[in-house]
């Protein structure tokens, strides 16, 4: 309760009751010493003398108050971290009395010697050891000790094998006592108690990055905790099992994720779909496993899927040519069965459009070739005319409607089909009817050039480094997409291209596809463009640097600098932005998800903004945990230097 000014007063007292003769008041003191500490920190060293001397007490409680102390003034202070390591050795005698003492009734807990003190101690011994050779050295024996001596029929043992695992995890230990920690992991997962199987699945899921192998021995374990009924016990099996996929177990993780995306309750399906799509767009074993993979995504989960999902797998199914047959008669034979997930309907109508010749050619061997033509444009009426069709989707299958006059012989009917649409209540149907029309009555004789088959499409890699690391600690080659891939927010009114029908949605793709000279010709230079700061609050700064790209004088590349002046690390940092319709705006991955406290290294992330003419507005979104609390802000940043768009 004392106040910073009250601490200050009063320390020289709480530094002389840490050396009394009455244990009780030592303990009490040393306590007052950690709040102390807490208010003051410059007046840290003045209980550095007297801390030392605690480490020798054989009263329990003083032990552990002071072991609470020294772990309070090795969080704050560096120094203070390296001039403790040397007391790792009495530490380390401390905890393994604890373990081979006898039964002492004061301090048996379910047959366990103090597990409190224990467990304090083995939290300092993670500090200590982690990034010190030496003090992890002098610890890694009784680390193995306590790991395969302590009980685990008993809450209180499972606790302190936990906060070892931890331990072990953290310092630079021996690669057979990191296979050890991890073995102890797996067994948590076996255990009836939810909350033991949860803080394993999440501990899993912080060591699958260092010790991918050893978690991969556990994966049977770990897919059947995703049965589980606990729904934060499914979405870290779910989050884990994805950082277990890789080339050589794809197929069988992503039968178990298919079955699992099938059943599983909504608020799962739109992550795991997203997932399902990474995975696959990695680890691939065949673009024919792919396409029916996407396939299968988009008619279970497809009213659950991002909006980048639809112009993605039509890029895939245009860039597999061998395939074009194949696909169009799955897409078609699918449709005739379920017109209800709207992304998988797009994705058909489009294919239906571009390769409406191949279904009736027979060219697939596989499936049969359809025998009346009059069949195909059957199905894209009955998308225009159904209720479940959202406007979008109508334009994809006005589109392929008008494509078929150079695929089918169907022409007056497709004639008559547009005509209907040109009075549409729906302006951009009607729009892209009239628009057809008159490609009909003036312009027939540029029909075949203008709706011929769309090119095959270079998807460009992201800005980054040449090599990034994946999950699974492979080396992952350059182009690849990162684990989670950038964000694109686009305009709510996606319009269509005038006689393509190609909905323009990636800037990269119209780029490649039509080469837009014009967008490249300016230059400007990114010289006298000052920095700004968008937020500033409960200890995280938000600070913007801008940049425009050299490529495309047209795109500002925004780098946020995340920084945290708090003394405890901010986890799970998520950044989210969104700009006006006009604009597009592109996320890619943050360098890390935690942000180190005492602004020991900001987080860094890019955001690229195409037409940034005049960007004077952009709402923020921030979560993250601190502190072991979930914190979520929203912010609106307003004060673009001028510099940033002229």
């Amino acid at each position: 309760m004392g106040s910073s000014e009250m601490c200050r007063d009063l320390a020289g007292e709480v530094e002389k009751l840490l050396k009394t003769s009455n244990s009780y008041l030592r303990k009490k003191a040393a306590l007052c010493a950690v709040h102390v500490i807490r208010k003051v920190p410059e007046l840290m060293e003045m209980f550095l003398p007297a801390t030392k001397n605690l480490l020798s007490e054989k009263n329990h409680g003083v032990l552990h108050t002071s072991v609470v102390l020294l772990t309070e003034m090795c969080e704050r202070s560096p120094d203070m971290l390296s001039h403790f390591r040397k007391l790792v050795p009495q530490l380390v005698r401390i905890l393994k009395n604890l373990i081979m003492s006898g039964y002492s009734p004061e301090h048996d807990v379910s047959g366990i010697s103090d597990p409190f003190l224990q467990v304090r101690i083995l939290r300092l011994l993670r500090i200590l050891g982690k990034g010190d050779d030496d003090s992890s050295e002098a610890m890694n024996d009784i680390l193995a000790q306590v790991a395969t001596n302590t009980e685990t029929s008993k809450n209180v043992g499972n606790a302190i094998l936990y906060e070892t695992v931890l331990t072990i995890m953290d310092i630079k230990s021996e690669s057979g006592l990191r296979v050890l920690a991890i073995n102890i992991l797996g067994r948590f997962l076996l255990n009836n108690d939810k909350n033991i199987r949860y803080v394993a699945l999440t501990s899993l899921l912080k060591t699958v990055q260092t010790d991918h192998n050893a978690v991969q021995r556990h994966r049977s374990t770990i897919v059947d905790c995703l049965k589980d009924l606990d729904v934060s016990i499914k979405r870290r099996a779910m989050e884990l099992s994805f950082a277990l996929v890789n080339g050589n177990n794809i197929r069988g993780m992503m039968k178990e994720l298919l079955y699992f995306l099938d059943s599983c309750d909504p608020e799962f399906k739109a992550d795991c779909a997203s997932g399902i799509f990474l995975a696959a767009e990695k680890y691939a074993p065949s673009k024919r496993w792919h396409i029916d993979t996407i396939m299968r995504v988009l008619t279970t989960a497809g009213s659950y899927v991002r909006d980048d999902c639809v112009p993605n797998l039509i890029q895939l199914i245009t860039n597999s040519v061998e395939m074009h047959a194949y696909t169009v008669q799955r897409l078609y034979k699918a449709l005739l069965d379920d017109i209800s997930q709207q992304p998988f309907v797009q994705v058909s109508s489009w294919c239906i459009g571009e390769y409406g010749d191949l279904l009736v050619s027979g060219q697939c061997e596989e499936e049969d070739p359809i025998q009346v033509k009059d069949e195909v444009l059957d199905v894209l009426e009955g998308l225009l005319a159904s209720n479940l069709s959202s406007p979008v989707t109508r334009g994809y299958a006005l589109t392929a409607v008008m494509k078929l006059s150079t695929r089918l012989s169907s022409v007056n009917r497709i004639k008559k089909v547009v005509s209907i649409y040109g009075s549409s209540i729906d302006v951009e149907l009607q729009q892209r009817a009239v628009e057809y029309n008159a490609l009909f009555k003036k312009y027939d004789h540029m029909r075949c050039a203008l709706l011929e088959r769309m090119p095959i499409m270079e998807k460009a890699a992201a800005n980054g480094p040449t090599e990034t690391v994946q999950t699974n600690g492979e080396a992952e080659p350059a182009g690849l997409e990162p684990k989670h891939p950038p964000t694109i927010i686009q305009p709510a009114n996606q319009c269509f291209n005038i006689f393509t029908g190609f909905l323009v949605i990636s800037l990269v793709l119209v780029l490649t596809v039509y080469k837009i000279a014009i967008l490249t010709k300016r230059k400007v230079s990114p010289i006298g463009i000052p920095p700004m700061t968008a937020y500033n609050k409960n200890g995280l700064k938000i600070d913007f640097t801008f940049e425009r790209s050299n490529t495309n004088p047209n795109i500002a590349i925004i780098t946020i600098h995340a920084a945290n002046s708090t003394e405890a690390e901010m986890t799970n940092f998520v950044f989210q932005a969104a700009v006006p319709k006009t604009f597009q705006l592109q996320l890619l991955s943050p360098s890390s998800s935690i942000i180190p406290a005492l602004n020991q290294g900001p987080v860094t992330q890019v955001i690229k903004v195409l037409n940034p003419q005049k960007v004077r507005l952009m709402r923020i979104k921030l979560t993250y945990n601190h502190k072991g609390s979930p914190v979520q802000d929203l912010a609106e940043v307003n004060n673009f230097p001028p510099q940033s768009w002229q």
